[in-house]
């Protein structure tokens, strides 16, 4: 399928702020929303994005895919912006339309449960996203919940942008060129065998992270990755922080974890990048790009094309 890159932000642009998963403090959506009016941006929203069901919820399906397709259809807006994720995404999937969504391409921008979204548009519908930060403990609180540089960069153009946090390992070196794909592991093998399947294009760069999942979880979720074919497909791999996801008495690792799932896979493996669940500053990647992933001198992603047009 032929790729479809969104308008680029600039200054001004207008940024809806939808939820497609779970509900939020009001104090973090309204300092998450001051938060993007200090970048330049006019956050709008409609009073449906306060909605609450079943105690977990930002509302019905419905009610969430309606706002969605809403903002996606509506020609004033430039780009998505999820308040948090949770649990809940992958129930808007059988109300959206390729076509439609190609029709009117726009950036959506969310991580974690909102993995759901983001893999189906850029699997499926041939479009680019950015993993990048939401309103929820991210934007709400400033500098130290996301990376400004690399979300104003990527969101507005970012082609040539050299992503280099500190901290990141060499499980396996080399290096590899390839489209990114990827989000938080627990969403992408829960979409096997639907039709909203994680399916990236072979040799990709599979970007995958995670939160508070034990070991054995993170072995037995990278397993079905690997039966499934979906491992094999890919040229390179990074890994992010997987925070909380050690035993807590140190014994047994997700890093150990993975480098075992992992033997014997022909390209670079990197470990550690700071998008999605991390500790500090939430960086932001393009998905369904062109990115170069190397591990010399030092473990980098060079975005090689951008994810706007």
């Amino acid at each position: 399928m032929s790729r479809v890159f969104p308008a680029p932000l600039r200054p001004g642009d207008q940024i809806a702020i939808v939820s497609p998963a779970s509900a939020f403090a009001r104090e973090e959506f309204d300092a998450g929303v001051a938060e993007l009016r200090r970048l330049g941006f006019v956050p709008v929203y409609d009073e449906t994005v306060f909605a609450r069901e079943a105690g977990y919820l930002a509302g019905t399906a419905e009610l969430r895919a309606g706002a969605f397709l809403r903002a996606w259809r509506d020609p004033a807006i430039r780009a998505l912006l999820a308040t948090r994720g949770g649990h809940g995404s992958v129930h808007l999937l059988p109300f959206l339309d390729r076509d439609v969504l190609r029709a009117t391409p726009k950036l959506f921008i969310a991580y974690s449960d909102n993995t759901s979204i983001l893999s189906w548009l850029t699997c499926q519908c041939g479009l680019t996203a950015l993993h990048g930060p939401m309103l929820d403990r991210r934007l709400s609180r400033g500098p130290a919940g996301y990376d400004e540089s690399s979300f104003m960069a990527l969101a507005g153009g970012g082609a040539g942008m050299n992503l280099t946090p500190d901290g990141l390992l060499v499980l396996q070196p080399g290096e590899t060129i390839g489209p990114l794909y990827g989000g938080t592991l627990t969403q992408l093998v829960a979409s096997l065998g639907t039709p909203y399947a994680f399916d990236p294009p072979a040799r990709c760069v599979l970007f995958i992270e995670d939160v508070s999942e034990r070991p054995y979880r993170i072995d037995r979720m990278l397993t079905q990755l690997r039966l499934s074919g979906v491992l094999d497909r890919a040229a390179g791999l990074v890994f992010g922080e997987m925070r909380s996801c050690d035993e807590p008495d140190g014994k047994v690792t997700a890093r150990a974890v993975i480098q075992r799932v992992t033997k014997g896979f022909a390209g670079p493996i990197v470990y550690g990048f700071p998008s999605g669940h991390t500790t500090g500053p939430c960086w932001t990647l393009p998905l369904g790009v062109t990115v170069r992933l190397t591990t010399a001198p030092r473990p980098s992603i060079l975005v090689e094309e951008s994810p706007v047009g």
